[in-house]
């Protein structure tokens, strides 16, 4: 169907809405820093996973990066191309299909590559392992996702690196930004060359993880490139990759919500929606931050005018606030939240048995397709 794409008037029941002119537009960026610094750059499922738009993605990219199992095979089965996996911990029931569906497959610990090395080999021949490293330097503020926190559990730092590698590793793996700048790139590229250019001789490629937020419009694309190009002219015979997932679904589009209902108490009313903090926008939570809601600001609690938004789980805390509207909010009006593809709906969950937001993809013709729609089927499944 048809529909306006300021206010959504003609959806009436919660919807994630992916707007393909704005997914296109973050992937010709992409592909153009790809193509310019003459890196790789793929999808990290961990942001965005929709498979049912993998067909517009290999228009501009040509690999994705796995976690777990069942992201190396969504990336091998449907988007056709064998995965770059890391994890914490691989399972002995789990690491034969895991190489099976990767071309690179990073290790988090040495214990881990001694331990699975030799299964992984025999799984897949062909698939290159790689030794995840800690710079021990990161700009994340959040702990929570901050991968070189003191005590992270995440990769090796230099000092406890031999001198001579295992002749099996050929890649190192480097994680250590969340929707960050060129300059913090920067800054980190600095740090990771003090503690590892000896080894990078003995190293085919090196992956500098995700965190790259290059689709935002204040990110220095052109820092990032000479960045990267200098890296190039001194250690012309890496293959460097970047796995950005939120660059990927940055800004493509909003989550569509209803008030269901509007209760005040002790000067604070709140409006209660269709759609859950906890269930369909945990990083809200998690992180937290207060999302961009359209046509309104935010303001103080109980500042006139307010509103407070709750979502409708039992969850005492699931609510946001407060936001001021230029109008009184209506039963069934919808209440929009900007820039909800990514780390959403790979995140959401059902509970209390709440219902998920159906999944829709807006065409460049204006035209709404409904991708998914969620059903009790859904939820008793997950609980079988």
């Amino acid at each position: 169907m048809k529909v306006n794409p300021q206010t959504f008037a003609e959806v009436r029941t919660p919807i994630y809405i992916l707007e393909e002119q704005k997914l296109r537009s973050n992937l010709t960026l992409i592909s153009r820093v790809a193509a310019a610094a003459d890196v790789e750059i793929i999808l990290a499922f961990k942001a965005y996973a929709l498979w049912k738009t993998f067909p517009i993605f290999k228009e501009y990219i040509h690999a994705t990066t796995a976690s777990s199992l069942f992201e190396a095979r969504l990336g091998f089965e449907e988007f056709g191309e064998p995965t770059h996996t890391f994890s914490p911990a691989y399972t002995e029931n789990e690491i034969e299909a895991i190489a099976r569906c990767s071309s690179h497959l990073s290790f988090n610990s040495f214990s881990q590559f001694s331990r699975f090395k030799d299964t992984a080999r025999k799984a897949n021949p062909t698939v290159s392992l790689g030794l995840r490293v800690n710079p021990e330097y990161s700009e994340v503020g959040t702990d929570l996702y901050n991968p070189c926190a003191p005590g992270t559990r995440f990769g090796v730092t230099a000092d406890r690196l031999p001198a001579r590698l295992p002749r099996e590793i050929e890649g190192f793996h480097c994680h250590c930004h969340c929707e960050s700048g060129a300059d913090v790139f920067e800054r980190t590229l600095a740090h990771i060359e003090s503690r590892f250019a000896g080894w990078f001789s003995q190293l085919k490629w090196i992956n500098f993880g995700g965190g790259h937020l290059m689709t935002r419009k204040d990110y220095d694309v052109d820092l990032l490139v000479r960045l990267l190009n200098g890296f190039h002219a001194r250690y012309p015979h890496l293959h460097v990759i970047l796995e950005p997932g939120s660059a990927f679904g940055w800004q493509t589009g909003p989550l569509v919500a209803q008030v269901v209902d509007v209760v005040e108490d002790h000067d604070i009313r709140t409006a209660i929606l269709n759609v859950s903090f906890t269930c369909h926008m945990p990083d809200c939570l998690e992180m937290p931050y207060m999302p961009t809601v359209r046509g309104a600001e935010i303001t103080a609690d109980g500042a006139p005018g307010s509103y407070r938004l709750g979502g409708n789980s039992c969850l005492s805390g699931d609510f946001m606030g407060s936001w001021k509207f230029d109008h009184e909010l209506e039963i069934g009006e919808n209440i929009i939240f900007e820039d909800m593809l990514h780390y959403t709906t790979v995140k959401t969950n059902m509970f209390n048995g709440i219902s998920l937001p159906a999944i829709g993809l807006l065409h460049e013709d204006g035209n709404l397709e409904v991708l998914k729609q969620f059903t009790y089927e859904d939820y008793k499944n997950r609980m079988d």
